[in-house]
């Protein structure tokens, strides 16, 4: 069978269709999944973080393909998460899209639960929910920078940065948003099969204006077929680096078993590393705030803290956005005693403070425990 993804980040490659440009409709014909979700990060505490993720269709790809969701057939179901940094019960809703949902060109209705409505560039969010409720209002840019595609026209992505405002309710307790967030648009053909087993993705707003994402994607046997950190200034193109991108899992949580039978490992501590022309340009040290939650596809949402270096700066932050699915086979997932060592040993490097303009590196006594 001929590859639909190479081994040569064939996902960083690709551009969007120059006749279509960016294509953001419902399901339809043979596009029978459609991906889109909202993502706030460094919101005020206790939210931390805020996500809206709908999901029409479960594709076959180990990555999405969540058995736990599916009431009537994988085609016919359709999730929307919707969560924050605060523990929560009911953030992930499933819909029978033949019984429970409508869609068309303006708008997709599940159920009298969740809707979102656009007409481009304006987008709106809503979801009516005793426990969290939310309205609000995405503007995002009528020129989409950053669409990429696969092979043989397949699917279709989309990733711009958005402003976002309105209003979080949690819990009786309203929360006014105003601020830098991501918006991420997908329609997919309904596949036999893609091998997509491991899927990170991290955002951290820098300031009022400029965001990072890190992204990485792996296959069953283990191999990067992604591996990337954008930075984006609002109103500008993205600046991609796609080569010498490392991401370093040096703690995990024990083992979980996800509700539709899977068994992962959660990071608990983890970096990312960022080389051009031999030298370290980015350095960042994450910490997870264990707030994990199960319903993005086949896996987590979550928050962490983190330290990062940049243009000579050290800056520190506590809502930094975590998603996080790990299908590969455990003898992929767990590390031997080497393995282990050596990421401690990684990890002494990224543990920093800053004095005047030198960074001192500090060593965690507890590291040397475990």
């Amino acid at each position: 069978m001929p590859k639909l993804i190479s081994e040569i980040n064939q996902l960083q490659q690709l551009g969007p269709n120059a006749k279509e440009g960016v294509v953001y409709q419902p399901s339809r014909g043979f596009f029978k999944i459609v991906y889109q979700g909202l993502i706030l990060p460094n919101l005020p505490t206790p939210l931390r973080y805020f996500n809206y993720i709908s999901l029409v269709g479960q594709p076959r790809i180990p990555l999405c393909y969540n058995t736990h969701s599916i009431t009537t057939s994988a085609i016919d179901t359709a999730t929307v998460l919707v969560s924050n940094s605060q523990h929560s019960v009911g953030h992930l809703k499933t819909y029978s899209i033949r019984r429970q949902c409508q869609f068309d060109s303006t708008l997709y209705q599940f159920d009298k639960t969740d809707l979102i409505q656009w007409q481009i560039p304006v987008i709106r969010l809503q979801r009516l929910d005793p426990e969290m409720r939310c309205d609000l209002t995405i503007q995002i840019p009528e020129n989409i920078s950053n669409a990429s595609a696969l092979q043989w026209g397949v699917s279709d992505y989309w990733s711009t940065l958005c402003v976002c405002e309105g209003e979080i309710f949690y819990k009786g307790q309203k929360y006014q948003i105003e601020g830098l967030g991501r918006f991420k648009h997908a329609r997919a053909l309904h596949l036999p099969f893609l091998s997509l087993c491991f899927y990170t993705c991290q955002i951290i707003n820098l300031n009022e204006t400029t965001q990072l994402t890190f992204l990485q994607i792996r296959n069953q046997w283990n191999i990067i077929l992604c591996s990337r950190l954008d930075i984006q200034e609002f109103g500008k193109p993205v600046e991609s680096f796609t080569e010498d991108v490392n991401l370093h899992i040096h703690r995990v949580y024990p083992k979980v078993k996800t509700p539709n039978g899977k068994e992962m490992y959660l990071p608990r501590e983890f970096s990312w590393q960022c080389e051009k022309n031999g030298k370290i340009i980015f350095e960042l040290y994450a910490q997870s705030r264990g707030d994990y939650k199960f319903g993005l596809a086949a896996g987590y949402v979550g928050s962490f803290q983190y330290q990062l270096s940049w243009n000579e700066q050290c800056l520190q932050g506590e809502g930094g956005y975590c998603e996080y699915i790990d299908c590969r086979p455990l003898r992929w997932q767990e590390k031997n005693q080497d393995e282990k060592i050596l990421d401690k040993l990684m990890l002494l490097h990224h543990v920093y403070i800053k004095n005047d303009y030198f960074y001192h590196f500090c060593l965690k006594s507890e590291l040397l425990l475990h």
